[in-house]
């Protein structure tokens, strides 16, 4: 497969061997570039004998340069060729628990090692071929971050209505004998591969050497017609998964220096328990799975606070706007204002999900009309605050499409979005 140049940086490695946008790239130092992957990995040495087809023949060039540096070609897409979609029809998908009538960019399940690689993604390693595998571990692509849901073959199969799920996990033993970081994530369904299968899971992994696995509870919407019917977590069921995750956590401190095995923090709201301070969550490996933001946020937050100037006359007058479980959190947040801000007053407005069903209550599933729905003729003070998550990644969108300057408009005041750490929270309630 041959790949198309759509620029080159001027002045760079490409610029000096002649290539120019619209040629074709075939090989570095003879390996044929298929994708981004191939790319990155095959330009880093120092000498690159680029082979390329430019107004129709067939050249190379040897592109001299420090060693680790880019050559300088860009194409049309960061991974030069179409994102690889799932293959698995999983009983717990949120996408297709999805209300329809969304954008159909919303609609479209990656499954892509590229993006693991490049932004972190999940894979389940379903759609790894031979070639992937082994190209992974060639490169030494690490961490690997893997869906994997339970270690039971069987098991998976069924979860994921794949036939192959259950195989696909015999390429982390390879990972792990070659000495690939993996990140784990189990989506945790009562009833399915809680209880004893938990266990199973978490002790084959450990016994992997996985870098870290983070345990978050099935999330159910409202739109649920015609799928596997699965039970919702209530305070009993997440409290059994704890126990478990504790357990073992408990057990990999102890023999290994750090828990490995970590569950959200949504898990510990179901459960009612009390979230763990930040010392538990040691350096955060499994923050993108909701797993100690909120300690996370707390620390940062004091942190940032201490370091205030306080100004006993400023007056601000914000509200926030946050899912039902986040409220009661940042209300603690708040409340650690007065001393310093007296006449600070902020409103922390948790927002129902009526877009998604009430069983959703994260910040990150809320619509723009819920929100707006909910605190239009409110007193909304100077401002709304609402998190980032809210948004689609690097836009000012919500999912259904309202953006944050129709939001505006509707409410009449400002909405803003902040970043997740504690001291922009802190610096958007007071600046």
């Amino acid at each position: 497969m041959a790949v198309i140049v759509n620029s080159v940086i001027p002045g760079s490695s490409a610029d000096r061997c002649g290539i120019k946008a619209g040629d074709t790239l075939l090989t570095l130092n003879g390996h044929e570039i298929v994708d981004v992957l191939d790319y990155r990995f095959y330009q880093l040495e120092r000498e690159v004998a680029v082979e390329f087809i430019s107004s129709g023949v067939k050249q190379t060039a040897i592109a001299r340069k420090p060693e680790y540096d880019e050559l300088g070609m860009e194409f049309d897409s960061y991974l030069m060729d179409k994102e690889h979609s799932c293959r698995n029809k999983c009983i717990f998908c949120f996408i297709d628990q999805m209300p329809k009538g969304m954008r159909e960019t919303l609609y479209f399940k990656d499954d892509d090692s590229r993006l693991s690689f490049l932004f972190g993604n999940y894979i389940t390693l379903t759609n790894l071929s031979e070639h992937e595998i082994e190209r992974i571990i060639t490169m030494h692509i690490s961490p690997v971050n893997i869906s994997v849901h339970t270690t039971n073959p069987e098991l998976r199969c069924m979860m994921m209505n794949n036939r192959f799920a259950g195989k696909s996990l015999e390429a982390m033993k390879r990972f792990a004998d070659a000495g690939i970081d993996m990140n784990c994530q189990l989506v945790i369904c009562p009833g399915i591969n809680d209880g004893r299968e938990l266990e199973r899971s978490l002790t084959d992994l450990e016994a992997l050497g996985v870098n870290s696995v983070a345990i978050v509870p099935v999330g159910l919407t409202d739109h649920r017609e015609g799928l596997y019917p699965l039970t919702p977590f209530n305070k009993d069921s997440a409290n059994a998964v704890l126990d478990i995750v504790d357990k073992f956590g408990d057990a990999c401190a102890h023999k290994y220096g750090r828990r490995i095995m970590f569950a959200s923090d949504e898990l510990y709201i179901l459960a009612e328990r009390d979230i763990p301070e930040s010392e538990f969550y040691e350096d955060y490996p499994c923050l993108e799975n909701g797993v100690g933001l909120i300690a996370l946020q707390k620390e940062e937050f004091i942190f940032a606070l201490e370091d205030a100037e306080g100004d006993p006359d400023l007056i601000r007058n914000k509200t926030i706007a946050c899912g039902v479980s986040a409220a009661p959190y940042l209300r603690e947040l708040c409340d650690m204002l007065h001393d310093k801000f007296p006449n600070v007053r902020v409103n922390v407005s948790p927002i129902v999900n009526d877009f998604f069903g009430r069983m959703i209550n994260v910040s990150g599933l809320i619509v723009g009309n819920d929100l707006i729905s909910q605190l239009k003729n409110k007193d909304l003070g100077d401002g709304v605050l609402i998190p980032v998550c809210m948004l689609r990644r690097d836009e000012d969108v919500f999912l259904d499409d309202i953006t944050v300057d129709e939001a505006s408009a509707q409410l009449g005041v400002p909405v803003v979005s902040v970043q997740s750490s504690g001291e922009a929270l802190l610096d958007a309630i007071i600046r």
